[in-house]
């Protein structure tokens, strides 16, 4: 699937506001892990996006009048007119052992061999799935940060834009219905830890 919009424009304006803790001296299987300041070994500034997102005006969050989830368009869209909904590209990118059904659309078996939040193995089963699959930038906190004033089409882009899907175990939907995790600030198994901010 293909980045559209202004989703990765709004990506760095979340990470910008959002605020991260970050440890430089986390390492993963292959080396040392990408941080929120732009990657291992980055040193300070983090690169040319990071720069342009601290140039940022920062304001203050707008009322939540007039968001609703249909304002981003249908749920699991087929944006990238490849037959398949978003939901099952996400699956497909992300889980192994994948089996279908139907076709090579419809995702009903696969595993996530380590969820971003616990490392730990999750299995998904079409019908009963132990793997959810939530906006890192929840759509009604991009609503409150501009995504308002934005046309429909790049409100659409920003729902099904797949780096912003990350597959995961499940977590009450409730508490985290207007919560942003801003790109690279993942508790655990990132080297850059943070804690969910919600709207009011």
């Amino acid at each position: 699937m293909r980045l559209r919009g202004g989703a990765a424009i709004a990506a760095l304006v979340m990470l910008s506001v959002a605020g991260c803790k970050t440890d430089t001296t986390g390492t993963g299987d292959s080396g040392p892990e990408a941080t929120a300041g732009g990657g291992a070994g980055g040193g300070a500034g983090g690169g040319a996006a990071l720069t342009a997102a601290e140039a940022l005006p920062v304001k203050g969050r707008a009322p939540k009048t007039g968001y609703s989830r249909e304002r981003f368009g249908a749920a699991w869209a087929d944006t990238d007119s490849n037959s398949c909904d978003t939901r099952d590209d996400i699956l497909k990118r992300d889980l192994k052992q994948v089996k279908f059904t139907g076709g090579d659309c419809k995702v009903s078996y696969g595993v996530l061999e380590s969820d971003p939040y616990s490392g730990k193995e999750v299995v998904y089963k079409r019908g009963a799935s132990l793997v959810d699959i939530d906006h890192l930038v929840a759509l009604s906190d991009a609503w409150q940060k501009g995504a308002k004033y934005w046309d429909a089409s790049k409100r659409i882009a920003l729902a099904n834009d797949p780096l912003n899907l990350p597959p995961s175990a499940p977590a009450p939907t409730a508490a985290r219905a207007t919560a942003t995790r801003p790109p690279g600030c993942r508790p655990r198994r990132t080297a850059a830890r943070m804690s969910p901010r919600r709207s009011p």
